[in-house]
């Protein structure tokens, strides 16, 4: 036992006080109640702490002695309270300054009312006002008529309590009124809305999207992104069934990035995800953090963060993202805070910060991957990129079908042929040619919509409005004819070129005064020989009134644009020049704005090229306007005779086009599959592969 002992008083344990630690409750929150509630006390209280109450009290004998014998009373104000009557007193305002009333006053004053001079300075008590009538009088026996201080009698003076109430409350609701009115004005209505109120601006302007406000778009609603919808039904998946993920050692991703051109239907695609999740969706815009105030968009982004996690598991959409997101470092002014950068750092750290079991997702779009900051895109963050590229063939096909879906249509509209008719539209232009198409069958009071209302509607969404009441005098128009003439030969007698569908010199548009319209190839890919053969058709207006009128106008001013860029682009950046050889100055993410990477003397090299190469084309459009001189001149007066001219006419004047390759219409109306070759797009930069710049080619009369 000793032993023992001896060995605990050796190494004795240390005693632990339990404690059971209540965890310390977190102050109250900021209500603006208490704010009014301050505002309407202070009402109440000012008016009676403002009128100073009654002076100080003093007997009979001090106010007959050193008051109304030594003739410094101007006034007494006598008024029942109680059983007693009371008489307050008043001094003039020069016997204030005598020792007697300065010692005496000048104790009394009120917090609020530091001004004595108003009275009553003083006051005393009588037991009826008989009696203090009586009094005075006694005391004024040896005081001139003239000089004798009058007593007023005031019935309602002891309601004086009930009359600055009255004020206060008269006061608190016209306060309540102004309140409620510059509040509203600053809520922008009359509900307000989170955000709105000034003490609320630091809220998340995100609209939520959930049972009560329900999403009834659906995947079926969305045609021709195929690709795009199995990505993100993928995560849609992943919301319903989580567990079939996370069982094979999965994480949901923490967001997907939806990158395209402008009307290929990203937002559209946000909203089926919202519709067929049926979990709750935060939409909002990118400029919705962008606020004038310093710390306004981090706060936004904290406060939809702390929203979505209450409402975990949720999809937050975020659109045209490329508003915050800009790469940081670029365009900032030194020393300046840009705004834009601290809401940027906010998201990334909120993206970073919450479990990836929370079940957040974030979805982005954008049409300008190419600004947005690397930090953002890094994965972990936008986990993936889903890529919506403007509709193939089969793609345009089904938008059409969708968009027909509404529009009473007649036996002979076909949405295979209008597919093949509209390369390189995106889903809003099929929209929009929907829409034109019905509303040109209603101006015609029609009873349904043919394929000729489609027709005019591809025609207006491409060329603009048609105007064939716009003056334009008998020379213009057979400079115009003999110009698009030179587009047509051009186009019909060299081998890559695309094939003429259509040539009007009708004016359309602000200022086209003709127009050729062409029908592209389904290609990623363009070898030299197109794109001289492209050149060449751009410059068979020009070319033909240099050799018709032997001299030029200002209608080939969107020619020569296409003409310099082209030119521009194969010898810096495709490296189809000979003597500059086999580099590449693509500038995707403008980094050469300042400093540019070829020094002057490749510069002069490459302006001289450029030069060289459009001399070229002129000369060899030339040759071959001369020699189908007879076709060029036939062509233009049909112009001026029927002013709008299709490829059956150009076959009836020029013969069939001596080339034997079928366009792409034939084969996809014909039946025969067109899919898109397995080509890398991202190796062409849009000025070429959009369709719109060798579709067109229209006519500007000014400079």
């Amino acid at each position: 036992m000793k032993d023992i002992k001896d060995s605990k008083s050796e190494n004795p344990r240390p005693i632990r006080k339990i404690v059971n630690k209540k965890p310390s409750p977190k102050p109250p929150k900021f209500n603006i109640m208490w704010l009014y509630g301050i505002v309407i006390l202070a009402f109440l209280l000012i008016p009676a702490l403002l009128n100073g109450g009654s002076g100080k009290p003093v007997t009979f004998q001090e106010f007959e002695a050193n008051m109304l014998r030594t003739n410094d009373v101007q006034k007494i104000v006598a008024y029942k309270s109680g059983d007693l009557v009371m008489a307050d007193v008043y001094i003039k305002q020069q016997s204030l300054a005598k020792p007697y009333f300065a010692n005496n006053i000048s104790k009394e004053k009120s917090f609020f009312n530091t001004n004595t001079s108003s009275g009553p300075q003083f006051t005393f008590t009588d037991a009826s006002y008989e009696s203090l009538k009586k009094s005075i009088a006694d005391a004024q026996k040896d005081v001139p008529d003239d000089q004798k201080v009058s007593l007023q009698f005031e019935q309602g003076h002891e309601s004086l309590l009930s009359n600055w109430l009255v004020q206060g409350v008269i006061m608190v609701i016209l306060f309540a009124g102004v309140w409620i009115f510059i509040m509203r004005r600053m809520s922008g209505g009359s509900g307000g809305g989170p955000g709105g109120q000034i003490f609320n601006i630091g809220k998340s302007k995100a609209t939520l999207f959930d049972k009560e406000a329900q999403v009834t778009v659906t995947f079926n609603d969305v045609a021709g992104l195929e690709e795009a919808k199995q990505e993100v039904m993928e995560i849609v998946d992943f919301l319903k069934n989580p567990k079939k993920y996370t069982n094979l050692g999965g994480k949901i991703p923490k967001g997907a990035l939806l990158v395209g051109s402008p009307g290929t239907g990203k937002t559209l695609l946000a909203k089926a995800v919202a519709g067929e999740a049926q979990v709750p969706f935060f939409s909002l815009s990118g400029s919705d953090f962008v606020e004038m105030f310093v710390g306004v968009g981090a706060s936004r982004v904290r406060d939809l963060f702390r929203q979505a996690k209450d409402k975990a598991p949720c999809i937050i959409f975020i659109d045209e993202i490329d508003a915050i997101g800009r790469a940081r470092g670029k365009n900032n002014i030194v020393g300046g805070n840009d705004e834009r950068e601290n809401t940027l750092n906010q998201l990334l750290v909120e993206m970073d910060g919450f479990g990836t079991d929370s079940g957040i997702i974030i979805l982005a779009a954008t049409n300008r991957p190419d600004v947005l900051d690397s930090a953002l895109l890094r994965p972990g963050r936008f986990d993936r990129q889903v890529s919506i590229d403007k509709p193939d063939l089969i793609g345009r096909e089904q938008i059409f079908k969708v968009h027909l879906k509404p529009i009473k249509l007649s036996d002979g509209v076909d949405a295979k042929k209008l597919s093949a008719q509209t390369p390189g539209f995106a889903g809003a232009e099929i929209a929009n040619v929907c829409n034109e198409a019905a509303l040109i069958a209603a101006r015609k009071n029609k009873e349904s919509v043919d394929m000729t209302d489609f027709q005019d509607a591809i025609d207006r969404v491409i060329g603009g409005l048609e105007k064939k009441n716009k003056i334009i005098s008998p020379e213009e128009k057979r400079i115009v004819a003999y110009h698009e003439a030179g587009h047509a030969i051009a186009g019909w007698f060299l081998e890559h070129a695309d094939p003429l569908v259509k040539v009007s010199i009708v004016p359309r548009g602000v200022a086209a005064l003709g127009y050729a319209q062409y029908l592209p190839k389904e290609q990623f890919l363009y070898t030299t020989e197109q794109l001289l053969d492209e050149m060449s058709v751009s410059m068979g207006g020009r070319v033909a009134e240099d050799i018709v009128f032997g001299k030029i106008s200002t209608g080939a001013l969107s020619d020569l644009e296409r003409i310099t860029k082209l030119a521009y682009a194969m010898t810096k950046i495709y490296g189809m020049n000979g003597n500059v050889g086999n580099v590449s100055f693509y500038d995707p993410q403008g980094e050469y704005q300042f400093n540019k990477p070829y020094s002057d003397t490749t510069a002069e090299m490459i302006d001289n090229e450029v030069r060289k190469l459009v001399d070229v084309v002129y000369q060899k459009t030339k040759d071959l306007l001369n020699l189908k001189r007879e076709g060029l001149e036939s062509i233009a007066q049909k112009l001026l005779e029927k002013e709008v001219l299709f490829q059956s006419d150009l076959e009836e004047i020029l013969g069939k086009r001596p080339f034997d390759e079928r366009t792409t219409y034939d084969k996809f109306v014909n039946g025969e599959a067109a899919l898109n070759p397995d080509v890398d797009n991202n190796a062409i930069p849009d000025t070429l592969t959009n369709p719109e710049l060798s579709r067109i080619d229209s006519e500007d009369p000014k400079l």
